[in-house]
């Protein structure tokens, strides 16, 4: 059966009530639920709504702090340690970044550690506030707090997780290069829109508990547990071991090796350098090399089974004008966890939006 779909607006809001029904003040909510949703017009279902479960089940159990806000626990200048109290990711991961960005306006570059925030969502997101406010980021993130999903390059066992690198580079006469990955060959979250879906994800992605390459999305939800392989062999998994002792190590103080907990929860500790171009002295070369760069990219004649050729950051917005206009497509079996999600936390039936 084909997915059904949903305007934003409507989405956002039946979300948002359900946050707030797990104790999240009304603007928290909102925070939360525009987050997801616009991972959605984004085309990143894997980190829309379909994790409203997942938050209920850790704000019921405890695990995640839904009035918890960021923290500044030390303060040396161009540096900055917040602790995220393991609030709403969207919540904290928005503060941290605010923060980040003035104080670059001040010392011009800064290096922001959040450690003890509860599922971030898309970083994407955290990278593209500061390139709306006319500065360059780089995001090293590790994801702890459950059992590991990915295998190292030349392994068969997890060992890490999905592990986010995330770089964006603002334009003043252009939207911003926001280049925004899992190091796994794909996100855990895409595995889950698969299975939910009833599809099958790429050849390379997964390989079952024998070390064994498929693509049914079944191996990682049931015994004997397969893996997630890294993007890019080698390389791939050399960028996650950088996010994870970046991330993990550095500002969390807590990566995936086994003497830390994994009681089912997502948490994430993200490293971000925020650097104002200004500082360097001359933003309109930047900005104007940067975009003859990006204009020669685009000018490439493209390959066969390409119509044209785009840069990081162009398929979020194409996704998000088209389901902007004609809705975001929402699958049965999501659908259904997240109705229910919205009676556990005590929402009527009358009060889950219909479909079309």
């Amino acid at each position: 059966m084909s997915d059904r779909r949903i305007d934003a607006a409507t989405l956002t809001d039946f979300a948002a009530r359900i946050f707030v029904a797990c104790g999240a003040r009304t603007a928290d909510a909102h925070t939360v639920a525009e987050h997801l949703v616009e991972a959605n017009l984004k085309g990143h279902d894997s980190h829309g709504v379909g994790m409203i479960p997942a938050y209920v089940g850790n704000a019921r159990a405890g695990r995640l702090a839904p009035t918890a806000h960021a923290e500044v626990v030390r303060d040396s200048g161009a540096v900055l340690m917040i602790d995220g109290r393991f609030g709403f990711g969207q919540v904290v991961g928005n503060e941290a970044t605010a923060l980040a960005i003035a104080r670059a306006r001040t010392t011009g570059v800064v290096c922001a550690g959040l450690r003890n925030a509860h599922h971030l969502g898309r970083i994407g997101t955290y990278g593209e506030q500061c390139a709306a406010a006319g500065l360059v980021s780089i995001h090293f993130v590790n994801v702890v707090g459950h059992a590991p999903r990915v295998s190292p390059w030349g392994g068969r066992e997890a060992r890490m997780t999905t592990n986010p690198f995330c770089c964006t580079i603002p334009s003043d006469s252009g939207p911003p290069f926001v280049l925004d990955m899992a190091t796994s060959a794909i996100a855990l979250g895409k595995v889950r829109v698969a299975q939910m879906k009833g599809e099958r994800v790429e050849d390379g992605a997964l390989v079952d508990a024998e070390g064994v390459p498929t693509s049914d999305p079944a191996v990682m939800f049931n015994e004997p547990i397969g893996t997630l392989g890294p993007f890019g062999k080698h390389k791939g998994y050399g960028l996650a071991v950088a996010c994870e002792l970046l991330g993990g190590a550095l500002a969390g103080e807590w990566t995936a090796q086994p003497a830390q907990p994994r009681d089912n929860n997502i948490v994430n500790h993200m490293l971000m350098f925020v650097l104002d171009p200004d500082a360097f002295g001359n933003r309109s070369a930047f900005m104007r090399e940067a975009r003859a760069m990006l204009d020669y990219l685009y000018s490439t004649a493209p390959a066969k089974g390409f119509d044209r050729v785009r840069i990081p950051g162009d398929p979020e917005r194409e996704s998000r004008a088209a389901r902007s206009r004609d809705g975001i497509p929402i699958d049965a079996n999501t659908w259904e966890g997240i109705a229910k999600s919205a009676s556990v936390v005590g929402l009527a039936a009358e009060a889950v939006p219909r479909l079309r």
